[in-house]
């Protein structure tokens, strides 16, 4: 079972503080692991508070070397189920092994190959802290009430509807109404999207592709100046 006293530990090392997520884009040029520790590295030495980092080699390669708690996924592409992030136990046990504190998970309400609750009770196993990644507010009260130590709203905006491009500033302060330990995720592009998030009572901010993923980028550039 996962150390009340740990939880609180890593909790309070994040609280109002920025996690980098280091996902370069797939198949891109800076797709390789090398260049994930290197992203890692200078965000940290930057200021960033934890980081978010998906496959197991990955989160094992910067555990190494981050010095701050890591939040480990892994990505996979079910025929059978549109859940991708972390969805089986084995995903759980092998971030464990590779030393995330934090292992997060998809928690949507979906056709799913393991119930949250299941994956939750694993994650604890490990003595690890749960965070559920939720698209509504209903989501983030069933994975709470499952255990989950963590909810965020990493995918608010990506279960229906067009794509978002602003975090869910309304979703975020629902949770943390409810009383959760709220992560906002998704879509945070610039520094006042994540002073506004923990103004909505975001515990911490999560920021990726705005610092990692300069394809995107230049992506937004282009677009702001008609040429994109």
């Amino acid at each position: 079972m996962t150390d009340t006293a740990f939880v609180s530990a890593v909790l309070g090392r994040l609280r109002g503080r920025l996690i980098v997520s280091c996902q370069p884009v797939v198949a891109g040029p800076l797709d390789r692991t090398e260049f994930v520790v290197a992203l890692a590295r200078a965000v940290v030495a930057a200021g960033a508070a934890g980081l978010r980092i998906e496959g197991v080699e990955r989160v094992a390669a910067v555990c190494r070397i981050a010095g701050v708690p890591v939040i480990g996924i892994v990505k996979s592409d079910l025929e059978d189920s549109p859940v991708r992030i972390t969805p089986h136990l084995a995903d759980v046990d092998a971030l464990a092994e590779a030393g995330a504190e934090i292992i997060a998970f998809d928690a949507t309400d979906r056709i799913r190959p393991v119930t949250v609750a299941a994956l939750v009770a694993r994650i604890h196993r490990h003595g690890r802290i749960a965070m559920a990644d939720v698209s509504t507010r209903a989501e983030g009260r069933a994975a709470a009430a499952a255990g989950a130590d963590i909810v965020a709203s990493t995918l608010a905006g990506y279960v229906a509807g067009p794509e978002p491009t602003e975090p869910d500033l309304a979703l975020v302060a629902d949770l943390a109404a409810d009383g959760f330990t709220v992560i906002a995720e998704g879509n945070v592009r610039t520094p006042e999207h994540a002073a506004s998030a923990l103004a909505a009572g975001a515990h911490a901010v999560v920021a990726g592709s705005a610092i990692t993923r300069p394809e995107f980028v230049t992506r937004w550039f282009l677009e702001a100046l008609g040429s994109g």
